[in-house]
């Protein structure tokens, strides 16, 4: 690994952990400003101050969402788009480039694969080429893997487990993949998996504590940390929600405790 790419991966993932805490704000493209992110700025400004490691933003927000003050946070590109709107809204294509993230100040880019959908050969085709650019330029790259295909279950074990594989197959330095609903599955996953493997957050939860036990069972099972958007800034209390998962995520704290940080 280049000196470049392992500063630049030392500000996504905590240097005592090796996990992170990853809040996405790339929503506004798939699905418009949506609550949480229609201030980008004060999104970001909430997640840094509860201790997340890095936001993932388009290229577009990245100066809407700097704030020139506060805790430093990393930050993620995000390179793939589609919209709700779309018939095909499974079919992401790259909007950006890895030399545009690089003058951006990004410690990091991110693409979306899934696995499955129509255009999958040439997302996966796209997969391999960011990779090698990242690789040139010493840039994470965050790969979000999921299976979209037709009939198939996205929270299956053997789905996520090649998912998660597929990322470090083609060269991600981080893998974002579903969590399978239990911690010995889950465990499966990150077993065949030799990247650090980080869970999504999918649509909003009920309630906060479902969501903690969600984290919980995933970092017991061994995963490297989350990546989660709606869950997070669509919190009640963005600052302790992340202060929450961060007793978890990094200080191997339960449930329960993490929930006292909330009130």
């Amino acid at each position: 690994m280049s000196i470049g790419k392992q500063v630049r991966i030392e500000r996504l993932l905590n240097r005592e952990t090796g996990r992170t805490i990853i809040v996405p704000m790339d929503h506004g493209v798939s699905s418009g400003p949506i609550e949480g992110i229609e201030d980008i700025r004060k999104a970001v400004e909430d997640v840094a101050e509860g201790g997340a490691n890095a936001v993932v933003l388009h290229k577009g927000m990245v100066r809407a969402g700097y704030r020139g003050r506060g805790r430093d946070i990393g930050l993620i590109v995000h390179l793939s788009a589609s919209t709700d709107w779309a018939p095909t809204k499974n079919d992401k294509v790259l909007v950006c480039t890895v030399e545009e993230a690089i003058r951006l100040g990004a410690d990091g880019v991110s693409i979306h694969v899934n696995i499955g959908a129509d255009m999958e050969r040439e997302m996966l085709r796209e997969f391999g080429y960011v990779s090698r650019v990242c690789e040139e330029w010493g840039m994470p790259l965050l790969a979000m893997v999921y299976g979209r295909g037709k009939d198939m279950n996205q929270y299956d074990a053997k789905v996520v487990a090649h998912c998660a594989r597929i990322g470090a197959e083609l060269g991600a330095d981080i893998v974002k993949v579903p969590y399978t609903g239990d911690t010995e599955s889950f465990s499966r996953v990150v077993e065949a998996c030799p990247i650090p493997v980080v869970i999504a957050g999918g649509p909003k939860m009920k309630t906060e504590k479902e969501f903690l036990e969600m984290v919980y069972g995933a970092i017991k099972a061994g995963a490297k940390g989350l990546s989660v958007g709606r869950n997070v800034f669509q919190a009640k209390d963005r600052v302790k929600i992340v202060r929450a998962l961060s007793l978890i995520v990094h200080e191997g704290k339960g449930v329960e405790e993490a929930l006292k940080t909330i009130g």
